[in-house]
């Protein structure tokens, strides 16, 4: 069964809505709904309650209200080209003239969600889809109070928000907890307000660590603990009563619980979270390279011994730049911790402090190099980027290695392809849907521009490469591919 992957935001209490795919969604939390179908346990504690007892005053409802635009007349909407079109299009106009042609009110439409107090003083965390675009926001405590909250700030790569209320006396809170020890089996609890019927726990274990689902910075834990719609922004619970994540997704057929939630990892929360607090927005850190990830043909076509580290494919101007960082070049240790791949690398570096002067070891040319960069910021580097120019398909050539046809770069597919100048390569004009480079991802329009971590200028360089690799005895040669703008490694096998 094919994985479809849906996000949703919050549901509208004006009209609840499940989306439609085929085979599972990925669904956020504000729109689930249905039944919890769980795996027993065993070695269950005696009961929950002495700990739902402790945190329930600091888990809270949340409601949000939003203007939205009414319906330009009373009947339904219909497919274009539907045989009912014209009858409903004379319908809502004669329904305008009655009434006098008077613009319809706006409506105002709810959408339900959790959290949890983090302080004091008054400081909550939720999912930003569940307050994303809401012109009002209401909290309500365990208690029954109810507060009004303002938004402090937002941070749509993991879905968090943070909300401040304002009270005349010390609000009760929790704390984050290290979700980095949670094992696998290790029991937890979920709080929330689950299709709006209020304080709910539900129990659980930690079914799977470490889960990436859609962003860059996902450290998800999976459980089985029944998180169902409105439960967006609650807190996932150890034992001991701390917060280790934040419920956000399930994967889920229909939209309801099957026992498989995800909740954002405490340890990833917590930082971004400080942010907030601090500055009203996320400051990441930023080195300014391009990676992938280090696979089996790309070390054998670099004579590693094993496939670790992030593979630096581009170094625009920036940090990287600066520090002498090099394309080819792959990066084994950021800030004293080694590198596994290309995830950890971006991790780590979001989460180290903006302008602070690491070391990184890269390997090159089989050397060990140490080489110091001072970390920039990655928002402002986002808001600089200009977008990629998408190139046109080259013109077919003649020439065909390795199941390419190749063309020598002329000024005219320079300029087709809006390649800038001093960039040289090979334009790859088209290419054998059977060949094991098409099956990694080459097509026509891409610019090979080097192989073998040594440029190309012409079709003889790239032949004097493949004839090198061979004679060295080496299975596969890599080569540096240009798409958009973008580049990547692929390393292709030269057997004859």
């Amino acid at each position: 069964m094919s994985l479809a992957t849906v996000i949703a935001t919050p549901n509208r209490l004006s009209g609840w809505t499940v989306p439609r795919a085929m085979g599972f969604a990925l669904v956020t939390l504000g729109f689930l709904a249905g039944q919890s179908l769980r795996a027993q346990a065993f070695g269950a504690p005696d009961s929950f309650a002495d700990l739902a007892e402790t945190v329930s005053p600091a888990v809270v409802n949340i409601t949000t209200s939003t203007v939205i635009e009414a319906p330009a007349g009373p009947g339904p909407m219909v497919p274009e080209g539907s045989p009912f079109e014209d009858f409903f299009r004379d319908f809502n106009d004669q329904f305008n003239q009655d009434q006098g042609d008077q613009p319809p009110e706006a409506q105002r439409s709810q959408a339900l969600g959790s959290g949890f107090v983090i302080s004091a003083d008054g400081y909550i965390v939720t999912n930003n889809h569940v307050i994303e675009g809401a012109d009002e926001i209401e909290v309500e405590f365990f208690s029954g109070e109810r507060l009004d909250a303002k938004l402090v700030g937002t941070d749509t790569k993991t879905d968090i928000a943070v909300l401040k209320v304002e009270s005349d006396k010390p609000l009760p809170f929790v704390s984050f907890g290290d979700s980095d020890v949670m094992r696998v089996g290790d029991w937890v609890m979920a709080v929330g307000n689950p299709l709006g019927q209020g304080f709910s726990v539900s129990a659980g274990i930690v079914s799977a660590r470490n889960r990436e689902l859609q962003g860059a910075y996902d450290d998800f834990i999976q459980t089985d603990a029944a998180i169902n719609r409105g439960n967006s922004g609650g807190p996932l619970f150890n034992l001991d009563g701390e917060v280790i994540g934040v419920n956000t997704a399930i994967l889920s057929p229909n939209g309801g619980s099957i026992g498989i939630g995800f909740s954002m990892a405490s340890n990833v929360v917590s930082k971004v979270v400080d942010q907030l607090r601090d500055f009203g927005e996320t400051r990441r850190g930023w080195l300014g390279v391009k990676i992938q990830d280090v696979t089996p043909d790309v070390a054998e076509a670099l004579g590693l011994a094993e496939a670790k580290g992030a593979l630096v494919t581009d170094v625009p101007e920036g940090p990287a730049m600066d520090a002498g960082v090099k394309a080819g070049d792959i990066i084994t240790s950021f800030d004293g911790v080694e590198v596994g791949d290309t995830r950890e690398l971006v991790r780590r570096v979001a989460d180290t402090e903006v302008g602070k002067a690491v070391e990184l070891v890269v390997l090159r040319d089989g050397k060990s190099e140490v080489l110091t960069i001072t970390l920039g910021r990655r928002e402002q580097a986002e808001a600089a980027a200009e977008p990629d120019k998408k190139p046109e398909q080259a013109a077919p050539v003649q020439k065909e290695v390795l199941g390419m046809k190749l063309s020598a770069l002329t000024e005219e597919l320079r300029g087709q392809l809006n390649i800038p100048k001093g960039t040289d390569g090979l334009v790859v004009s088209d290419i054998d849907p059977a060949s094991e480079a098409y099956g990694k991802g080459l097509r026509a329009g891409d610019l090979i521009v080097e192989a073998g971590q040594q440029r190309l200028v012409t079709i003889a360089d790239f032949e004097a490469r493949v004839a090198e690799a061979r004679d060295a005895g080496r299975k596969s040669l890599l080569l540096l591919i240009r798409r958009e703008g973008d580049p990547r490694f692929v390393a292709l096998s030269v057997a004859p």
